[in-house]
Parts: structure tokens; C-alpha cells; sequence
């Protein structure tokens, strides 16, 4: 204890000598790496095909083993559930020795045992070491796999997952995996009650006997053992596991990436915060040479308390208690990048606008050289920490095996960490962190966060808790009694000036000034109407001519681009050919219109009325104060998807006793386009030479 305490205050004398010389004004030159030298563990292999690493270490007496059956990602389909009932099964009693026997011996022992679908772990003292890979091997060869014990651990998951209907945090993490990956992929599909149900107990007895098996096997061994002692041990009790036929499993591709950067949001009434994950896929595994690089760019943006992304989440705006960025490696497919939090409601649009600030940061700003020494720092320590595990010089050494990684690839770990640099940073940034072609899984409550979330912008996808397409959900208001859409209709009419005075209009002209996001210019666009449907537009660019025309006569159309002519096809020419009239309203039949509800667009309540014509339908809003319309929404298909595509009007003008919508903005998948109307004239300006 003296020398101890002796040797703390030379120490402490000599880092207050040292401290009394240091510069502070210049940041410490980083010392050199710590030289690793690992000890490679002894291996062998049994006849059916299991290979064996054992690292011995007698500091204390005791010994671990872990089974890894290293199959490849395997999909359940429309039974998934299987592995994890299996996992739960397993471990639980041997055909040799009844449950209660067997878990009594384990106590007994002091031991600790225990499976995975396709694991398996034990620990025991070293003086019971055999008897412990003894029953590790008889539970694995030989399961006690019971009807009653299926059916107990079936009705356990069903209820684990009732459980988690409500967990905004489980919901997270289904829809984005199935989005990310494909609900067919192994990482993307999911476990429901459905497919829970579906699950028999000859449905877990095949599983096991197709995939738990040695085929692929490692067992690592770790402790006070003897190498000779080990080989015999093992080969006694597992070298009577028989290899199966062998299973050829194919890996569906993983989705593709986003096109473009879209929240995809998933509404849940219940929730009291928002979690939001922004993800994209990588191709990244642990053999790539940037594989340093990016764990150094991924701990400086959010793989820490001071990353950017938690300094700014929580320390600056105070959105979150923490604010964190993942990759993951994979050998099959694609892996995922992942940023995020869980935040309050009422700054889920915030804290969206600020992850994608953090990230775009990374990968254009260099890096501050505190934040990246303090980056490798960590890894350092933690490296250095991990190495006083045993069982982490056989984990490098299985990683080693199934990652195809060089045989100094951690002994010189540590020298490829510190030898990043802040171009590296921002370079892996740029290459693996994708915001632009990324979804922002966001799951919270839609109406509290809805309203602002589409006031950032971004294109925002609808889905439900199980990764399924579907609508914006609808946040109604009670509607009053007796309101139909005809009354709302004939309101509108009234607001803008009257039946009579919408009849009157036979022609509109309507020149506007149009902002496209990122244009350095505001083109021009002129817009000529003549009842019942002619319709003409032309859009002109200073300097740059025209950029767009787009006619249509009452019977043929075209649109020119670039000095090329397109004919409508006949679907738009039919649909323009069924316009009676300019003002749209005036002409609706009652059979096709039906009251949705009453809900909210920027905070302004409104009347959704619902269009149908031809059997598509349409949406129209109107307000409900002022009658006017405030927004149409309508999906077309083209190009193989969906495209939908949103109008809002505002800022409406009296202009010859007929209000008019001075501003118009048009929202078609990721492209917005807003119009300022600089003049409007009625009834003048507007020729039938104009629509040849």
C-alpha cells in the first residue's frame, strides 16, 4: 500500500513539473501509437467441420465457451418468429435430462448456459469444465424440444409483441429496417402476430435441423484451460454432432436508397415524443481500407456525448437527452448508416433541419483537429480497455476468419486510427453519409408534428406501423350538422364573387413571376384560359428565351421543351377535353363530391372534399371562414410510380368582382415551384389565335 501511495505522489509531483513547461497555447502533439502485440490462439478443426480457438489464460479459474453457427442472414417470411421461439426453446433440457434437472445442475455448478437460434454460451469454473461443455454439447445435440414448451414460448412472444404495439421506439426500428432492406430481406422483414399464428411446432423442428447444425460452426474458447486437455474435451462431446445437407441461402438485394431526401413518417396518437432516424444503405464491410476512416467520421458526427450531433441536439437547443449516428458493417448486402433521436413533439421539424445541418457540416467543412484527436483518443483508450478481455483476443482472431481482414489487422490498429486525417473525414463523409438520397423514418404524433414537419420542405411519405404504404392521416375536427360538400362548394362560389360573376368569365390572363429552389433566375411564366377549356402557358427566362410553352386548343395539345414538340397523350387530352368551364366548381356534380372532414393545413382549418371522376379521385380544401380554396392534391401516375402533386393558393385579389389567387404553390415529389402573380386581366388580353 506505501509503495502504492508512494508511487501516486511521484507522479503527481512529476506531471506538476511537466505542467509548469507546457505551452497551452499549442494543442499537445499526439504521442505514438501503442505498440498491440496479440497473441494468436491455437486452433483446430473436428471432422464435422467445426473449428475450434482456444486462447488459454490463467489469471483466474475460469473458462468460457461460445458456439457461433456462422450461417448467412436467413428469411422467415410468412412465418417469421420461428428463430426467436427456437432460441428460447433451446438450452432447456436435453433428451438425456429433464428440464428441472438440468437447470437444477446448471445452478448447482455455478455455470451459466445459454442459446440463441444459432449461438450458444457457457462459463463455468475450470475444475467444471468438462461437465460443462458436456451439457452445452447435449443441449445442443440433443434439445429437448417439447410441443408444451413451443406452445409456451409462442403465446410468450405474442404477448412480448402486444407489448410493443404502442413503443414508438419498436415501431422505429421495424419500419426502418423493412424500409431500408425490404420486408423480403432478412434484415428488413419482421415478427408479427400474424406470423406468430402461422408457426407450428414441425415448423421449429425443421428450422433446427436445417440450420443448427456444425456445418459452419466456430466454437472460441477462453480461460483456464490446457490446450491438450481442450482438444480431448471437445472432441468427446461435440465430435458426435453430425453435419447436415447443406442449405444454398439466397439474400434478396436490399431497397434501393431514396432518390431524393423524404421523411417517411408513421403517426402514432400515443406518442409523447418523436423518434426520428435518418438512414441510408452503405456497401461497408470491416475489409475496406476507409474502415478507419469512417469509424473516426462517424464518432466525430455522432458517435459520442461530444459529437456534433449531440452537442447540438442537446446541449445547444436542448431537443434531446442524446442525439447519436451509427454504420454498420456487413458481409452480405448492404449494411446502414444512421443518425438520430428521440425528441420532443413540438421540435420534431427542428431537430430534423438540425441533423441534416450536422451532417452536411461534416462533409463540407474540415474538421476542428480537437475533434479529431479526440475522436482517435477514444478509440485508443477503448482498444487498449477491450484488450484485458481474453475473450477479446478471440473475437479479433474470429473476425480475422470471417471478415477476410489482413493478419495484422489489429496489431496495427491503432497506427491506421491515429493516421486519419481531416481529409479522410470528410472524404468517408461524403462517400457513406448520403442525406440526399436518404429517408428520415420519423414515428410521432401526427398532429402535433405534421403541421410544421411539412413546413421544412422535404417531401414527406405516409406509412403505417407495419411499413405499408398509406394516406396522410386526418386529423378531423367535428364537422357541423346538417354541412355537405354541395354547401361547401356553393360557399366557395359565393366567397370569390357569385355564380353570375363566374359565368361572366370567359378569359383569364395571368402573367406570374416563378421561384424555383436553387435557380439563380425567376423565369417568367404566362398563363392564358379561354372557356370552356383552351388552355396555354409559356414560360421565359431573361437571357435564356423560352423554357417551357405548353397548348392546348380544345380538341389537340403539345408541350415544347428545348425547341422539341410533344403531343398530349390521349389520357391528358381527354381529361382537358372534359373541362366545361374556368372556374371548376360551377360544373361538379353532386354524385362526385363527398365531405371528408374538417382538418388543419398551416394552422388554418378547412373542409377536404373529396373528387371523384372516372374513378380517380381528387382533393380540394377549402377554408372555413373565408370559403376560398386553399389546396388541390392529385396522384398520376408516370414513369413507372406515383407521382403526387399538391397546390396552394393564397393571397387572393379582387379582380373585377372575382377573387383570384395572387400566389400558387406547386409541389410535385421533391420539386416545389411557387408562382407570384405580378397582373391578372379578365375578359381581355385573350385571343382563339392564342391556342393555335
Amino acid at each position: 500500500m506505501k509503495t502504492k501511495i508512494s508511487a501516486f505522489i511521484v507522479l503527481f509531483l512529476m506531471a506538476m513539473g511537466v505542467n509548469a513547461q507546457i505551452d497551452r497555447s499549442k494543442m499537445p502533439e499526439p504521442g505514438p501509437a501503442p505498440k498491440i502485440t496479440l497473441e494468436k490462439p491455437g486452433e483446430f478443426k473436428l471432422n464435422n467441420g467445426i473449428e475450434v480457438l482456444v486462447v488459454e489464460n490463467h489469471k483466474l479459474p475460469r473458462v468460457s465457451y461460445s458456439l457461433r453457427i456462422d450461417n448467412k442472414p436467413i428469411t422467415e417470411g410468412k412465418k417469421a418468429g420461428i428463430s426467436s421461439i427456437l432460441g428460447a426453446m433451446l438450452g432447456n433440457g436435453t433428451t438425456n435430462i429433464p428440464k428441472d434437472e438440468f437447470n437444477d445442475e446448471i445452478d448447482f455448478l455455478g455455470a451459466r448456459l445459454s442459446f440463441g437460434p444459432q449461438s450458444a454460451f457457457a462459463s463455468s469454473l475450470s475444475k467444471y469444465s468438462n461437465r460443462i461443455i458436456e451439457l452445452m454439447a447435449d443441449a445442443a445435440i440433443n434439445p429437448l424440444l417439447t410441443k408444451e414448451e413451443f406452445e409456451k414460448e409462442k403465446e410468450k412472444l405474442i404477448e412480448n409483441l402486444k407489448s410493443q404495439e404502442k413503443s414508438v421506439d419498436a415501431v422505429a426500428g421495424r419500419v426502418g429496417g423493412a424500409l431500408s432492406y425490404g420486408k423480403n430481406h432478412p434484415r428488413g422483414e419482421f415478427v408479427t402476430e400474424e406470423t406468430v399464428n402461422n408457426i407450428e411446432f414441425g415448423d421449429v423442428l425443421a428450422f433446427y435441423e436445417k440450420y443448427f447444425n456444425p456445418n459452419n460452426a466456430y466454437l472460441v474458447v477462453v480461460g483456464d484451460v490446457d490446450m491438450s486437455e481442450v482438444k480431448r474435451q471437445i472432441k468427446d462431446h461435440f465430435g458426435k454432432w453430425e453435419k447436415s445437407a447443406g442449405v444454398d441461402i439466397t439474400i434478396p438485394e436490399p431497397n434501393p436508397n431514396a432518390q431524393y431526401t423524404q421523411i417517411n413518417f408513421v403517426d402514432m396518437p400515443n406518442a409523447v415524443q418523436s423518434n426520428i432516424s435518418l438512414t441510408n444503405n452503405v456497401d461497408f464491410k470491416m475489409n475496406d481500407d476507409d474502415y478507419h476512416a469512417v469509424l473516426i467520421a462517424n464518432k466525430i458526427l455522432g458517435g459520442g456525448f461530444g459529437s456534433y450531433l449531440n452537442m447540438n441536439l442537446r446541449e445547444e437547443h436542448g431537443y434531446t437527452y442524446g442525439a447519436r449516428s451509427n454504420i454498420s458493417t456487413s458481409r452480405w448486402n448492404a449494411s446502414r448508416f444512421t443518425a438520430g433521436a428521440a425528441v420532443r413533439n413540438m421540435v420534431t421539424d427542428s431537430a430534423v433541419v438540425e441533423t441534416l445541418k450536422e451532417i452536411n457540416r461534416i462533409k463540407t467543412e474540415p474538421v476542428d483537429s480537437k475533434d479529431l484527436a479526440n475522436a482517435k483518443a477514444k478509440y485508443v483508450g477503448d482498444f487498449v480497455l477491450a484488450l484485458e478481455r481474453p475473450q477479446t483476443i478471440a473475437n479479433y482472431a474470429l473476425n480475422i476468419k470471417l471478415n477476410d481482414l489482413p493478419e495484422d489487422f489489429y496489431s496495427t490498429y491503432l497506427k491506421k486510427i491515429n493516421a486519419v486525417s481531416k481529409d479522410d473525414v470528410m472524404r468517408v463523409a461524403n462517400k457513406h453519409f448520403k442525406p440526399e438520397n436518404a429517408r428520415i423514418v420519423v414515428v410521432g404524433k401526427g398532429s402535433e408534428v405534421l403541421e410544421n414537419l411539412e413546413k421544412t420542405g422535404i417531401p414527406i411519405m405516409y406509412y403505417d406501423k407495419y411499413a405499408t404504404k398509406t394516406e396522410k392521416p386526418v386529423f378531423s375536427k367535428p364537422l357541423p350538422e346538417g354541412l355537405t360538400a354541395e354547401t361547401v362548394i356553393k360557399n366557395y362560389v359565393k366567397a370569390v364573387g357569385g355564380e353570375d360573376s363566374l359565368r361572366k368569365v370567359n378569359s383569364t390572363l395571368i402573367v406570374s413571376e416563378m421561384t424555383i429552389p436553387g435557380a439563380p433566375f425567376k423565369p417568367k411564366a404566362t398563363i392564358k384560359q379561354m372557356a370552356p377549356n383552351k388552355f396555354h402557358m409559356e414560360v421565359v427566362a431573361e437571357g435564356m428565351g423560352t423554357l417551357m410553352k405548353q397548348n392546348f386548343d380544345g380538341e389537340n395539345g403539345y408541350m415544347e421543351q428545348q425547341g422539341r414538340k410533344i403531343p398530349m397523350e390521349e389520357k391528358e387530352l381527354s381529361s382537358r377535353k372534359a373541362n366545361k368551364g374556368l372556374f371548376e366548381e360551377l360544373y361538379l356534380e353532386p354524385s362526385t363530391i363527398e365531405l371528408d372532414s374538417k382538418t388543419t393545413i398551416d394552422g388554418t382549418d378547412v373542409y377536404k372534399i373529396t373528387v371523384t371522376e372516372d374513378g380517380k379521385s381528387s382533393f380540394r380544401y377549402y377554408d372555413v371562414d373565408t370559403g376560398y380554396l386553399v389546396r388541390t392534391e392529385e396522384t398520376n401516375e408516370g414513369q413507372g410510380q406515383s407521382v403526387t402533386t399538391v397546390t396552394d393558393f393564397s393571397n387572393y385579389k379582387d379582380v373585377n368582382g372575382v377573387m383570384m389567387p395572387y400566389t400558387m404553390k406547386v409541389t410535385t415529389g421533391p420539386q416545389a415551384f411557387t408562382f407570384e402573380t405580378k397582373d391578372v386581366k379578365v375578359n381581355e388580353g385573350v385571343t382563339a389565335e392564342d391556342f393555335n
